[in-house]
């Protein structure tokens, strides 16, 4: 059925509207990171002239904001790769096994997306403190793998399910072993759902602050959000400095989106055109 012209139209402008919401908040910390400070609070909405970038810079060089990003890559990276293999294995052997066991294993993970991980900061705490991996960036992977796995096993799961288990028959008719037919045939058609797991988990993990004040305490194994929240001062912040140092931790999570962008549409609808 054809829409008419004024829904089109209104839909249209819904869109519009909603769209200058969500980016008028990415427009003042860009055109405040080039202002200088008194320049910020005089109006902080017009464009900024003169520009200055004297607060990339000190974030940068005085801020050590180069090894605050190499720690948030580094674990943000190594998080997703691990989220986006166990959870494909796992989503592989639970869309396979048919029993009740397999059902009840899979609601345990759909489970996990009700209840809040910051719940159980205490043990998880005393967990990573067993494991001497206090003030180590190391200490944060057990933990956003253990935060993203549930929307993987759920979302993969339900993806390979809409795989023709003929596919997999031929297969095993050829003698190929389940290794074999889970890296060669079921990844490769993972990659929308694998992107759409990866933009959920990606935007949680860069920008948690909680998990990284509780467990980092030295410089040196800080992330970029929490070398941010050391910027704010008790009685006086430089504003430059830190929507600066705010723009610069936005641009890897855009590059991401931007490259994964197609991937990560043609997973949302793959329930819907698959049925």
């Amino acid at each position: 059925m054809k829409r008419s012209f004024g829904a089109k139209s209104a839909i249209y402008a819904i869109l519009v509207v909603w769209s200058l919401v969500v980016l008028f908040p990415l427009y003042t910390m860009v055109v405040n990171s080039v202002k200088r400070q008194r320049d910020i609070f005089r109006n902080p909405f017009i464009p900024p002239w003169p520009l200055t970038f004297e607060g990339f810079t000190s974030a940068w060089q005085d801020g050590r904001f180069d090894l605050y990003f190499r720690n948030s890559i580094f674990v943000t990276v190594v998080s997703l790769l691990l989220i986006v293999f166990l959870g494909s294995m796992a989503s592989y052997a639970l869309a396979n096994w048919r029993s009740k066991w397999s059902t009840f294993i899979f609601i345990l993970f759909v489970a996990g997306l009700m209840i809040p991980i910051r719940l159980g900061t205490i043990n998880i705490f005393q967990i990573v403190q067993s494991l001497n991996l206090i003030d180590n960036v190391f200490g944060l992977l057990p933990v956003y793998i253990a935060m993203g796995l549930p929307i993987s096993v759920f979302v993969l799961t339900s993806f390979i399910r809409t795989i023709p288990h003929e596919l997999i028959d031929a297969a095993h008719v050829d003698g190929a072993s389940e290794w074999r037919i889970y890296w060669s045939i079921v990844l490769p058609l993972l990659r929308p759902a694998i992107a759409t797991v990866i933009i959920f988990n990606l935007i949680p993990i860069w920008n948690d602050l909680w998990f990284p004040l509780i467990f980092i305490r030295s410089e040196e194994q800080r992330t970029v959000i929490l070398g941010v929240s050391m910027l704010f001062g008790q009685y006086q912040s430089n504003w430059t400095r830190i929507l600066s140092a705010l723009s610069l931790s936005a641009i890897p999570i855009l590059i991401l989106y931007i490259l994964m962008s197609k991937q990560f549409i043609k997973g949302l609808t793959a329930g819907a055109v698959k049925g």
